[in-house]
């Protein structure tokens, strides 16, 4: 990999974003390169970075909008009209 043109990036999904920025972290720790290819790297790291906190927020949101949906439906389940029971003693 350490001769691989830095690509656009567009991570198929978040997994694969992780693991592309596991990579590239992996080579850039691992040995010396040249500036340029240094940079490419960085490059490529922080719009995989960005992608990747883009795809968390938008997961958070669904998540958030989820559990009001869920907390929604409770709370309506509980407000339903219901017949009095006839308690006696």
């Amino acid at each position: 990999m350490a001769d691989t043109p830095v690509k656009n990036v567009a991570p198929l999904d978040f997994e694969a974003g992780l693991r592309e920025l596991e990579a590239i972290v992996k080579e850039m720790e691992s040995s010396e390169l040249p500036l340029e290819r240094s940079l490419e790297l960085f490059e490529k790291g922080t719009k995989l970075s960005e992608a990747c906190r883009k795809q968390l927020l938008v997961a958070e949101t669904r998540v958030e909008i989820l559990m009001k949906r869920s907390s929604a439906a409770k709370d309506e389940e509980r407000m339903q009209a219901r017949p009095f029971r006839d308690e006696k003693p």
